[in-house]
């Protein structure tokens, strides 16, 4: 199938997202075939398919890693705990890629995968708390259970709003932003909790690990915000068309934080490994 890129007024309306993207518009190709091959053309969803297939592919590789470098260090409920982790970045930037391969199909087919693309999101965000609220309070089982508890109940009310129908409407860009960032910003009250309890400042992994956990939250939110306000097509109309829009920025800061936040986790988890034994709690009948 022959085709060529259009302009954002010859697109029909199920198509038109942002408006400060002008030119260089796929039009509806109605083939999952032609969706496919469009990924080797340049146009406004060129950088969005690439960067997230790219980094889903690294993440497996990452877990790859993981799995052989950690086999006898870290038992079978680490690695589970670390497969969270994995599984949602992997869903996350996978629905994504798909989404953006294939949303000029058709409506129906658009909307599918923008629903799946949101639900990554959310499922991205709960697989990076469960680790860090594993071994954050790994010595304090029913904080650790109460708060995954709560990550996991707004993990199902964010997916419910990710399925209401008009949730991906152009119009509603900030109020997806808003509730992906509150759901992240959820994980301020275990942290203050969490600095409450340690001693962080005389430890180095830790000041690390809440390092990491700092700047993985600057950089979704920095992601969120760019999204939201579209910036920075929204001062340079048709100038940001192919490079640099909000929305390319916002999936390599995802990546980014995604990184980031692996790096905090094994950190917090080899420091609760080598400090294993303050968990243990003596009694009269131990030798």
């Amino acid at each position: 199938m022959r085709w060529s890129v259009c302009h954002f007024n010859h697109l029909p309306k199920w198509l038109q997202d942002n408006e400060y993207l002008i030119t260089g518009h796929r039009p509806p190709l109605r083939s999952f075939r032609a969706c496919f091959w469009s990924i080797f053309r340049q146009h406004t969803e060129t950088i969005n398919i690439w960067t997230h297939m790219l980094g889903c592919f690294l993440f497996l590789c990452l877990w790859i890693y993981f799995h052989f470098v950690y086999e006898t260090l870290f038992t079978w409920l680490d690695k589970l705990v670390f497969g969270a982790f994995f599984m949602g970045a992997i869903l996350c930037l996978g629905f994504s890629f798909a989404y953006h391969m294939l949303s000029c199909h058709s409506p129906q087919v658009g909307k599918l995968f923008s629903k799946l693309d949101y639900c990554g999101i959310a499922l991205l965000i709960t697989g990076s708390f469960i680790p860090w609220l594993y071994y954050g309070f790994y010595c304090e089982t029913e904080l650790r259970l109460w708060y995954t508890g709560v990550v996991t109940v707004l993990c199902g009310l964010t997916i419910l709003v990710s399925l209401w129908d008009n949730f991906s409407e152009p119009h509603l860009r900030p109020l997806r932003a808003g509730v992906f960032a509150l759901f992240g910003l959820s994980g301020i009250f275990p942290g203050f909790h969490w600095l409450a309890k340690q001693n962080w400042f005389s430890d180095v992994s830790l000041r690390i690990s809440f390092g990491c956990l700092v700047l993985m939250g600057v950089l979704y939110l920095t992601g969120a915000l760019l999204y939201a306000c579209r910036v920075p097509e929204r001062f340079f109309p048709g100038k940001c068309d192919i490079w640099f829009h909000s929305h390319q920025l916002f999936h390599i800061l995802v990546i980014a934080a995604a990184i980031v936040h692996y790096r905090g986790i094994s950190e917090l988890a080899l420091h609760r490994f080598n400090t294993l034994q303050t968990c243990m709690i003596p009694t009269k009948d131990m030798p």
